[in-house]
């Protein structure tokens, strides 16, 4: 995500939970499982998400006590800010989004406080269709049991067919003014109820855009849900006091290297910069970001970049690298691996890399999706020796850092 936007979030904790069980309980989103509340976990997992520059937790009137003991017990939690709900879910998250009215963001994303299981890939999934001009994003998981209909009586009545059908997931992510005015105008109609925000925003006319979901990412609902997100996070805990999970991290190394032929430019990183020759290849020869494709695949062992894209290949001739780099993006993502670190270093006599540093580095945070700080691009010559010291090539050495399972 670039740094020129912001990205809010609202966590919808306002609820009763009246299948949870008990009253006697508390609201279901304040249940321990685990050893901490609900919300508790929700809430660390866009904490630890450093782009979500404002968090506002929309919580019942009679539960601020509750919320702020939660708040009192994670890291971070003096971030959050608080909005009474409303009567509905729908009205809660208005109350949310005119919270945010005053220094509005770019983007929201809006998530059931009782999700407690979201990955930071899932997050990441929807945030980059919001980048990549979309109003509305909805993570989504394709049905696989088969639907059926039945009567009053319970009597099935019909087969539903499940081609393309999926089960709507959280955070669901918009465009901050659109999904603002679509729930200001949707409050007007009464008789007008939605279950989720994107039903909001298809009412309104806003394209919503299906990302990944993930069976894991369920909401807590009843009190067998509760039963099971209790067990799962306490069986976690409990091999974490044996030996503490490490965190899956992985490095990926990459190589290339083409040669140099007469010409007037050559292509790194996706910038064109002027030179006496050109990089000869099948593609547009872009060494970096080949090197960059190869030390992504790595880590997920996926190959290399001849693999997914043979040189014998026409329909690849004279192609933007960029199209190689952001294809070896999709794999790591459908891994579930999220990208920390991009770093190239670039082998040449000439050109100049240092005054296109910055643009080399933006195209690289904006292919990955990831903040600038954390693309780096150095050169360095070969001090006359070898081939790229007789101007014969240039090779750049790639490394990528990714976490899986995050």
């Amino acid at each position: 995500m670039t740094e020129s936007r912001r990205l809010a979030v609202i966590i919808v904790a306002a609820g009763r939970g009246e299948r949870a069980g008990s009253h006697k309980e508390g609201p279901k989103q304040y249940r321990l499982v685990g050893g901490k509340p609900v919300l508790a976990w929700t809430l660390s997992r866009f904490l630890s998400r450093p782009a979500c520059t404002d968090i506002i937790a929309v919580v019942h009137e009679d539960d601020k006590a509750l919320f702020e003991a939660v708040t009192a017990g994670i890291d971070g939690g003096q971030r959050i800010r608080t909005v009474t709900g409303g009567q509905n879910r729908q009205a809660s998250v208005l109350a949310g989004l005119e919270a945010l009215s005053g220094e509005a963001p770019d983007m929201v994303l809006i998530h059931d406080g009782v999700r407690p299981f979201v990955s930071h890939q899932l997050i990441d999934g929807v945030v980059a269709a919001l980048e990549d001009g979309d109003r509305a994003a909805l993570p989504a998981v394709q049905i696989a049991d088969t639907l059926k209909r039945g009567d009053a009586t319970g009597i099935v009545t019909d087969t539903v067919p499940r081609n393309g059908l999926f089960g709507a997931q959280t955070p669901q992510g918009f465009d901050y003014r659109a999904i603002l005015e679509a729930h200001r105008q949707a409050a007007q109609d009464p008789g007008t109820e939605f279950t989720d925000d994107c039903a909001v925003a298809e009412w309104a006319g806003i394209p919503v855009r299906l990302t990944p979901g993930s069976p894991l990412n369920v909401k807590l609902t009843t009190a067998e849900d509760i039963a099971m997100a209790d067990d799962r996070l306490s069986n976690r805990r409990a091999e974490a006091t044996v030996a503490p999970a490490l965190p899956d991290v992985r490095t990926g190394n990459g190589y290339d290297v083409h040669r140099l032929v007469p010409g007037d430019y050559v292509t790194l990183c996706g910038v064109r910069i002027p030179h006496d020759q050109r990089l000869d290849g099948h593609s547009d020869a872009d060494v970096a970001l080949h090197a960059l494709t190869d030390a992504l695949l790595a880590t997920c062992g996926a190959g290399d970049i001849g693999d997914h894209f043979p040189p014998s290949d026409p329909e690849w001739r004279g192609a933007a690298s960029e199209i190689f780099l952001a294809h070896a993006l999709r794999i790591v993502r459908e891994a579930g691996g999220v990208i920390m670190n991009a770093d190239l270093s670039l082998i040449a006599e000439a050109p100049k890399i240092g005054p296109h540093r910055l643009e080399m580095r933006q195209n690289l945070a904006r292919i990955l999706e990831i903040s600038l700080e954390r693309c780096s691009v150095k050169a360095t010559t070969n001090e006359t020796i070898g081939f790229a010291g007789r101007r014969e090539g240039i090779a750049a050495i790639a490394t990528a850092s990714v976490v899986y399972g995050a």
